[in-house]
């Protein structure tokens, strides 16, 4: 790929063993493939990753067509088609694995046992193996025999119950949020089991579980359960915590007002020609916000009627008050700060896809894996 020659390699010769499918576990490959790591995919024979056929829409043509969904993921990974079952795949993988310094997986519980591909059976042979196993409920509990599917577990980790409008249907977010980032927590437990093998020698087995990250992205919200004692409901755009902090309606449309603290409230008010408001007893702390939520909404809605969106958005930037008009997808990817700032890969060669890029920079520079997502077994099956 263009552009790699120069990225930053701070996992360069650090060999990663991906058996995982779909999302979760070939987004934290994906990120060690874009920090230098050199990751083998292994698929089934014939098939692949199940998000392969995941189109429309496709990238690339006849049979060595794929779906974007599959692009978005898969960067910077060699793939062979191994059939684990068989004794001989099997062993291939046992081979790759005695070599490796991560192994990737996402199989049900005890499944890769059958095959002497579990991480006791593993680590017999290369004690330094961090062995990541991606699942949806973790490898004990009384779900643990369960398979994980993202939608599943926003519905049963309490992520619905808190996204949608107040009364209305709950809502699962747009884009498969436990998963991602049930693939950052992971990618984040191998770096640490890699720096601490240095110390120690010995790998470890890390259990990343879609059920548990996603309890704990609950965040603010299982901490004002536990502490405040109230379960948290569907608030629409609005915060539990934080008022004015939500969409409002323009002139000609919408826009997000996210009113952190009493100074940038005295600010809005002053720009929004109602300075009064912010020495108003019922408005003057944001807990007196909270407590007096829907008068002061509706005083809000009627002052930002009066102007178009972009108006405020402006004004608002000039006072420091935070503020943001609302994209779709297509105005993102045109956003002259996201095209600066180098986050589209666009590609001139039919042999690579255009892809969204890495979000971290190492002094300055974006890392980036130097191979686009790989057809399927186009790889061989040796380190380089």
């Amino acid at each position: 790929m263009t552009g790699t020659a120069n990225a930053p390699r701070p996992l360069a010769g650090v060999r990663v063993l991906d058996l995982s499918r779909v999302l979760a576990g070939p987004w934290s490959g994906q990120i060690l493939a874009d920090y230098g790591a050199d990751v083998i995919k292994v698929e089934r024979p014939g098939a692949g990753d199940d998000t392969r056929a995941w189109g429309p829409p496709w990238w690339g043509e006849g049979e060595q067509r794929v779906a974007a969904y599959f692009v978005c993921a898969n960067r910077g990974k060699r793939s062979v088609a191994i059939d684990i079952a068989s004794e001989t795949g099997a062993a291939q993988v046992r081979e790759l694995a005695r070599e490796a310094d991560v192994l990737l997986e996402n199989y049900k519980v005890g499944q890769l046992a059958k095959y002497g591909l579990d991480c006791a059976s593993l680590q017999a042979v290369n004690p330094g193996l961090v062995y990541c196993s991606v699942t949806g409920y973790g490898q004990d509990g009384p779900l643990a025999h369960k398979a994980g599917y993202d939608f599943a577990i926003q519905a049963e980790g309490g992520l619905m119950s808190i996204t949608g409008d107040p009364g209305g249907e709950p809502q699962k977010v747009g884009v498969a949020v436990t998963d991602v980032m049930t693939g950052l927590y992971a990618t984040t437990a191998i770096l640490a089991a890699l720096h601490e093998r240095r110390s120690t020698g010995r790998g470890r087995h890390i259990d990343a579980a879609l059920l548990d990250v996603q309890v704990a992205m609950l965040a603010n919200q299982a901490s004002n359960r536990l502490i405040g004692g109230r379960t948290p409901t569907r608030m629409g755009n609005a915060h539990p915590n934080i008022v004015p902090y939500q969409v409002f309606a323009t002139r000609d449309g919408q826009m997000v007002l996210a009113v952190g603290n009493d100074g940038q409230f005295a600010r809005f008010c002053e720009l929004a020609g109602h300075a009064e408001m912010a020495r108003d007893e019922r408005f003057a702390t944001n807990q007196a916000r909270v407590a007096n939520r829907a008068a002061l909404i509706a005083l809000i809605t009627s002052w930002t009627l009066q102007r178009d969106t972009q108006e405020w958005v402006d004004a608002l930037d000039r006072a420091a008050v935070p503020c943001a008009p609302i994209l779709d997808v297509d105005q993102v990817l045109e956003h002259p700060h996201v095209v600066a700032r180098g986050m589209r890969l666009d590609s001139a060669s039919a042999d690579v896809p255009p892809m969204i890029a890495h979000p971290v920079r190492f002094d300055g520079q974006r890392p980036q894996a130097g191979l686009p997502p790989p057809a399927l077994d186009s790889g061989t099956p040796a380190w380089l």
